[in-house]
């Protein structure tokens, strides 16, 4: 359970941007997204390699 904690004075707008964040911290979404449908472990693993080279490539193109 997601708990925001409102001050006196702040705005409603506010408190759900805090909620919002909140919620999307915790993946509930996500997860409901990658229940929908079954994937392979071996895609799994093809899209971890794929991701991590190009987090690698921007790591190095920043770098250099």
């Amino acid at each position: 359970m997601i708990f925001v904690n409102v001050k006196e004075n702040e705005s409603l707008d506010r408190a759900l941007k805090k909620f919002k964040k909140k919620f999307e911290k915790t993946g509930v979404v996500k997860e409901l997204r990658e229940r929908q449908s079954f994937t392979k472990k071996c895609v799994k693993l093809r899209h971890q390699k794929i991701r991590a080279a190009y987090k690698l490539h921007l790591q190095q193109e920043a770098q250099g």
